[in-house]
């Protein structure tokens, strides 16, 4: 969607307090889906931009001596393979984590709003981190559903000793002869393992460290600061939010990276193989790669907030969190 030409103006006078004008009703549709729409934005960018880092976890989960660290191993895959090597699995992650990005923000902002209107604005202002994670767990329930084809595919390709297929369209068709529907979905229960705590962290953490900043550091009301002042809380919350969910999620990132390529045997539920993998692992195990992780999901973090938030502020929104959220009108 293009936004008003009246958000355009707003970006005038950038040291200027900012309170949106808001020329689209809070909790309205258009409002969950532009959130939908910057959630798209913010997910599908950040991971793709990513793709080296992500790819190289993955291949350490796998096999956790295959590189010395972060550095060898892009030494080692731009070497053998260029820049092309480094984007391996690039497509599937573009498309699939922008699926989940507009499920995630989106459904993320309507279920607050829903949850509101049956608890009252009381309860829910009283309880507001209940309030956040329950949203988040429900709205990344969803769009996890739509990542997960994404993902299986992604893991494939960026983990096969050989190469799993010539072409995107090319190991759609190769998951599905193989696995049919089962081998687009058989990571849906570990992806939400790991996602769902992710996302819950994520958005409980930062909505809270928003409040936190602007109350115990910055001492003013977020309505005084100018519209870029108020986009660096989002990044400065967002990456400190992202430490906290990369060590929270990571045992279950490394179960997703491994159940993409361990075979099933005949009769074997996805369950059975998961605590098969689990055991083979260890403790130790399951920790592989956290480091990159880390890295990886802090700045990611930090930037899906920061294009979230740039988009709702350039659509006329406010930033997320650090004021009472405005009701929708009856």
């Amino acid at each position: 969607m293009i936004p008003p030409k009246e958000s355009l103006n707003a970006f005038k006078g950038a040291q200027q307090p900012f309170v949106a004008h808001a020329p689209i009703e809070i909790n309205s549709a258009k409002y969950f889906y532009t959130c939908a729409v910057g959630g798209a934005l913010s997910c599908g960018l950040t991971h793709y931009m990513m793709t080296p880092v992500d790819m190289l976890k993955c291949r350490m989960q796998v096999n956790k001596n295959l590189y010395k660290g972060v550095f060898d191993g892009f030494k080692k895959v731009a070497s053998a393979e260029g820049i092309k090597g480094l984007y391996l699995g690039g497509m599937p992650t573009l498309i699939g984590y922008s699926m989940q990005g507009m499920g995630k923000f989106g459904f993320y902002e309507y279920f607050k709003y829903l949850y509101s209107g049956i608890v009252g604005e009381e309860t829910a202002m009283k309880y507001k981190t209940t309030l956040f994670l329950t949203a988040s767990a429900s709205a990344e329930f969803i769009a996890d559903i739509l990542l997960c084809p994404m993902e299986a595919l992604k893991v494939k390709m960026q983990t096969s000793t050989t190469p799993f297929a010539s072409s995107f369209m090319g190991g759609i068709s190769k998951i599905n002869a193989a696995e049919g529907l089962n081998g687009f979905y058989k990571g849906l229960t570990p992806l939400w393992m790991r996602q769902i705590p992710y996302t819950m962290v994520k958005f409980a953490t930062f909505e809270r460290t928003v409040e936190a900043i602007y109350k115990h550091i910055l001492g003013k009301p977020k309505s005084e600061y100018s519209k870029f002042e108020q986009l660096g809380v989002t990044a400065a919350a967002g990456y400190f939010a992202g430490i906290f969910c990369a060590v929270v999620s990571h045992p279950a990132d490394t179960l997703v990276s491994k159940l993409n390529n361990v075979a099933k045997a005949e009769g074997e539920s996805t369950g059975t193989v998961a605590m098969r993998i689990l055991k083979d692992l260890g403790f130790a195990g399951v920790w592989a790669g956290l480091g990159p992780r880390i890295f990886m999901i802090g700045t990611l973090t930090a930037a899906q907030w920061g294009i979230f938030d740039s988009y709702k502020v350039f659509s006329g929104l406010p930033t997320t969190g650090g004021a009472a959220p405005v009701a929708k009108k009856e």
